[in-house]
This record gives C-alpha cells, sequence and structure tokens, in this order.
C-alpha cells in the first residue's frame, strides 16, 4: 500500500517525487543550464545544415516525415536524413531544457525563479518546433525560416541568462558600473539585434533556400540587404570597442571587462568571416561558420550586459553596498 501511494505521487507531480529525493548541487545545476545554452545553439547549427544542404524539404511534410511514414524512409535518400536527423536533435534538447528544469526544481532551497526561467526555454522549443512544422508545411516561406531563426535566437536569450543566473543569487540586481554604461550596454543590444534582423533578410534573400526546387524569396536585392548587414555590423564593432574602453576608464571589474575583450575577439571573428563568405559566393561551410558565430555573438553581447550587474544570495531589500551611488551617476 505504502508503494503504492509512492506510484500515485510520482505520476501525480513528479517533480515535487524528485526534489523530495534528490539534491543537486550548485555545479550540477549549473552543468545543466550550460547543457541547455550548448544544444540551443548546437540546434541552431544543425538547422542551419538542413538548409545548407538543400534538406529543407527533405521530409515531405511535419509533424510526421512523409504522408505514411513517421520516420525517415530509405526512398527519401540523404536529404530525408539530415532534415530527420535535426528533427531528432528537438528531443535531445528537450532533454537538455528537462535537465534544467529538473535540477532546479530539486535544488535547496528551491530557487522558483530558476524553475520559471526552465519552463520558459520549454515554451520556446516547443513554439519553434510548431514553426518548425510551419516551414515545412508553407514550403520554407523565407519569413518563416526567418521567424524561426529569430526564435532560436530568444532560446538562446533565455538559456545564457538562465546559466548566468545559476551562478548567482536571487536578491535584488545591483549596478556595478555607473549608469551611462549600462546605457552603452543597451544601445549594444538594441544594434545587435538589428543586425541579426538584417542578417535573416541577407539569408531570405540569398542563393541557400534550402531545397533544389524554386522556393519562394525575399524580395530583396541580396548585394543591397548584404550592405546594410554589414553597416549594422560596424556599428556593433564600434559600439563593443566603445564598452570596452568605457569599462577600462571606470575601473569596471576584472571580469566584466574580460566578456568585453571576449566580445571584440568574436566580432572581429566574425567579420571576417563575413567579408571572407561574401567575397567567395558563399560557400557552405563558411555560412555554417558565421550562424555558428552569430549565436556566439549574440551570447557574448548578454553576458557584457549580465556581468554590469550582480545578485547577491541577500533577500530583496537588503542594502546594498554603493548601489545608490552608482545608480546616481
Amino acid at each position: 500500500m505504502h508503494k503504492a501511494a509512492h506510484t500515485i505521487d510520482a505520476v501525480l507531480n513528479p517533480f515535487a517525487y524528485l526534489a523530495a529525493r534528490w539534491t543537486p548541487s550548485p555545479r550540477i545545476v549549473q552543468r545543466a543550464a550550460a547543457i541547455a545554452v550548448l544544444m540551443s545553439v548546437v540546434i541552431v547549427v544543425t538547422g542551419g545544415a538542413v538548409r545548407l544542404t538543400g534538406s529543407g524539404l527533405g521530409c515531405d511534410t511535419w509533424p510526421k516525415c512523409t504522408d505514411d511514414s513517421l520516420i525517415v524512409t530509405e526512398a527519401q535518400g540523404f536529404h530525408g536524413a539530415i532534415e530527420f536527423g535535426n528533427r531528432m536533435l528537438t528531443y535531445v534538447l528537450c532533454a537538455a531544457v528537462g535537465g534544467i528544469i529538473l535540477a532546479a526544481r530539486s535544488a535547496k532551497p528551491w530557487r522558483h525563479s530558476l524553475t520559471k526561467l526552465g519552463w520558459l526555454q520549454f515554451a520556446l522549443v516547443m513554439g519553434n518546433a510548431v514553426l518548425g512544422g510551419i516551414t515545412v508545411l508553407t514550403g520554407l516561406n523565407p519569413y518563416s525560416v526567418a521567424g524561426h531563426f529569430l526564435l532560436a535566437t530568444s532560446l538562446i536569450t533565455v538559456t545564457t541568462i538562465t546559466w548566468q543566473r545559476t551562478r548567482e543569487g536571487d536578491g535584488a540586481p545591483r549596478p556595478r558600473v555607473p549608469g551611462p554604461v549600462r546605457k552603452l550596454s543597451w544601445a549594444l543590444i538594441a544594434t545587435t539585434l538589428v543586425l541579426i534582423a538584417a542578417g535573416t533578410v541577407v539569408t531570405g534573400s540569398g542563393p541557400h533556400a534550402g531545397d533544389k526546387s524554386e522556393i519562394k524569396r525575399m524580395p530583396f536585392d541580396w548585394a543591397t540587404t548584404a550592405h546594410v548587414h554589414a553597416i549594422a555590423a560596424w556599428l556593433v564593432c564600434a559600439l563593443g570597442v566603445a564598452m570596452w574602453l568605457v569599462l577600462r576608464v571606470v575601473d569596471a571589474p576584472a571580469d566584466t571587462r574580460a566578456r568585453a575583450r571576449d566580445l571584440l575577439v568574436v566580432l572581429l571573428a566574425q567579420g571576417a568571416i563575413g567579408y571572407v563568405q561574401f567575397f567567395t559566393s558563399l560557400p557552405e561551410a563558411l555560412v555554417a561558420v558565421h550562424m555558428l558565430g552569430s549565436c556566439l555573438v549574440w551570447i557574448s553581447v548578454l553576458r557584457v550586459a549580465l556581468s554590469l550587474r550582480e545578485r547577491s544570495a541577500e533577500p530583496v531589500g537588503t542594502p546594498a553596498r554603493d548601489a545608490a551611488e552608482l545608480s546616481a551617476v
């Protein structure tokens, strides 16, 4: 009878049941969050591989792979295997997101903020899975493809924030730098978002449609959109350099300056790759690396912004040293 009661509890509330029997260390929670970040990047890069190999319609429909088969068939060949493999990676991503949800729920004390961020990750994964299905059903509509990438970028945003939150407390955020520096960070974030959005337009109007058939493209001149994208990239680079210099002037904490340095390195590498691929007619391998670079640029920008404030384990309302002084600058 006692065993049956435990079984019922496990079915009705599996999260509470696991939390009562497992207490992960802070390091385990951090690793679970890091794995979710990694998988959110992997799913973007493998999604790019689907498009770059012309396998976007390797599976004829969605959620099945064909009208008669849930999985890829031999008749669909290489392209079907690539597209179906990317779909299967969504389950790996779900497992990674489930890992941070379970770890956050089982940690002692229970940090509700981490659990909420984990469930937000799950909602974004499910939403993007549905949007991916719509993309297939609409024959790789370029606007749907762009939305698919932007939603994946949203997932990277939440997984990165979650990763940072696992390494700090739930106290009120306290600034570590003067107010104008934080405003510069917001400008950097906004400009990077414009850069990423412009990149989706370059993709939507460019030659890599995702399938060898006649795929509708965005009605923009590809070279012009690429130049607009490059201008946005130069603005991001300028703001990145400005952030690096300003953080040195205000004598920001060493880890914050290190995040700004990392951002500059990633930006320089991404810019070099972008120009090489432009002048070499967009070779698939470089485009894939550029997609990876896009993810790393966004993560680096977020890490700079998140390093400008800190959260202690102190309850909200605890006086923070120099907070008022920093806020007034």
